[in-house]
Order: C-alpha cells, then structure tokens, then sequence
C-alpha cells in the first residue's frame, strides 16, 4: 500500500489516480472510473468528481493508495 500526503482539504478521485501513477492520462482515469474499476474505501465508485480525505483509499488493479 502506497501513502499519499495531500496538503488541502481533499483531492478529487481522477487527480488522485493521475498523481499515484495508478493511470496515465486524466482520459484513462475517467474511463476506469465509468466503468466501475476503481474501488474507494472497498467499494465501486463512479463518480470522477468524488473528494476524497484523509483515511480513504482507492484500488485499481490490486494496487492501493491510501491518502493522509
């Protein structure tokens, strides 16, 4: 599990996935979130725009990022 350190109140679910290095465009990111391969706190998340906080975490391919 990789840690990220974010310095605002939330990052939103497409920047955090591009900042990880989870995908590598922002055009991957929305396609992977439509169609339901990115998990947030063990669930399927669709929604591109979701912020996300302290102690969430996002799975995609078996990889997890957890923000702090």
């Amino acid at each position: 599990m990789t840690e990220i350190k974010i310095q605002t109140e939330f990052i939103k679910l497409d920047a955090l996935l591009k900042f990880s290095n989870l995908v590598s465009s922002g055009g991957e990111a929305k396609i992977r979130i439509a169609e339901g391969e990115v998990l947030v706190n063990g669930e399927s998340c669709t929604m591109r725009g979701k912020k996300l906080r302290p102690g969430d975490s996002v799975t995609l391919d078996g990889e997890t990022v957890k923000i702090v």
